[in-house]
């Protein structure tokens, strides 16, 4: 629905229907923005309020006020003025940092700033358009089309490995492993604060916030959300900030982030989850301008998959990588440390 920013004023030009949504027949009343948004979770309720205002949504053939609720059996349409996207999976020639390679899978170390799959508002330049080119004929896991070889994925702005299938029996295997969660993944992140105790578990359900939904929230109360597990220790603190190791015991969307969020701990420069600005420290503008200096160094949440396990599903071999830190990463830490030495 990547239109929705573009809306023409003259409703009589040519539409293109982009989404057709039949309610089901046991639909209770709901106003259409909060029904279409739990279809189409990328677009913002904003933006589909936007498109009901604009004529851009109909029900049944016929255009509706924003306050309509849907009812069983309606036909929900949108359409805008530009024909939709092809959703096939372009090939680009866009190098791998591939870690391990054999007939029936690869290890790749992704940098931060690539996006795994083509989605809302990044339809190229993803991994996903790398391994088309490089590889051909990708499996893909039922109800996962147009994302070849992928059993996980890692956030755009995360850095570090990815394991990609290259067969049928491989991705298989792989995913039961993830469902099993036998998969073993630790992370290091830099985060705001030194945790406390050092080390422990976070077993909090998380989910789509109920207020953004792309964003995640932690839910103490275990009717909400799904479980998450989260383990985690100190590597090392630096006054304001600690490095630490994460260990997922789930795979739940933005996981650490909104565990650490929860804990008080937000990842350093996570805009999302409030990690962009000075949460701990002293006023001094001496200190903002090291942070400042620290978040051009790494624009993105300190955030790194380190290391992956797991079982080859072929040959039964226990296969084990780890990653070093990026650049910026790296960087950020010494200048931490530096700080701390002489400060």
């Amino acid at each position: 629905m990547e239109q929705m920013d573009n809306f023409e004023d003259d409703a009589d030009d040519e539409l293109f229907e982009h989404y057709r949504i039949v309610a089901d027949p046991r639909q209770s009343l709901i106003r259409i923005d909060k029904f279409l948004s739990t279809r189409l979770p990328n677009v913002t309720r904003s933006k589909l309020q936007d498109g009901i205002h604009g004529g851009f949504v109909k029900v049944n053939d016929n255009t509706i006020k924003p306050n309509y609720r849907v009812r069983p059996h309606d036909v929900i349409t949108i359409s805008l003025p530009e024909p939709p996207r092809d959703t096939e999976v372009k090939p680009e020639n866009i190098p791998l940092n591939i870690v391990y390679e054999d007939e029936h899978l690869l290890v790749v170390n992704k940098p931060a700033g690539m996006v795994v799959h083509p989605a809302f508002q990044n339809w190229s330049g993803t991994l996903v358009n790398a391994l088309t080119y490089h590889f051909q004929s990708l499996p893909e896991m039922p109800g996962n089309e147009g994302r070849p070889g992928l059993v996980h994925r890692i956030d755009k702005d995360t850095s570090g490995l990815l394991v990609i299938a290259k067969s049928e029996k491989a991705i298989t295997g792989l995913a039961k492993q993830f469902y099993d969660h036998s998969i073993e993944r630790t992370y290091w992140a830099l985060v705001w604060g030194e945790p406390n105790p050092e080390q422990g578990t976070i077993d909090v359900n998380v989910g789509r916030s109920l207020k953004d939904r792309r964003i995640t929230t932690a839910f103490p109360n275990a009717d909400f959300g799904r479980t998450a597990i989260t383990h985690y220790k100190t590597l090392k603190t630096l006054r304001y900030v600690s490095l630490i190791e994460c260990k997922l015991e789930t795979g739940r969307t933005h996981q650490i982030r909104a565990h650490l969020k929860y804990l008080g701990y937000p990842l350093f420069n996570d805009a999302t989850y409030g990690g962009n600005e000075i949460v701990k420290g002293t006023v001094f503008s001496k200190y903002r301008q090291f942070v400042d200096n620290c978040f051009k160094i790494m624009p993105r949440q300190a955030l790194h998959a380190k290391t992956l396990g797991f079982i080859h599903p072929i040959t039964k071999e226990r296969l084990e990588f780890d990653s070093e830190l990026p650049d910026d990463f790296k960087g950020v830490i010494e200048k931490w440390e530096h700080y701390v030495k002489y400060n």
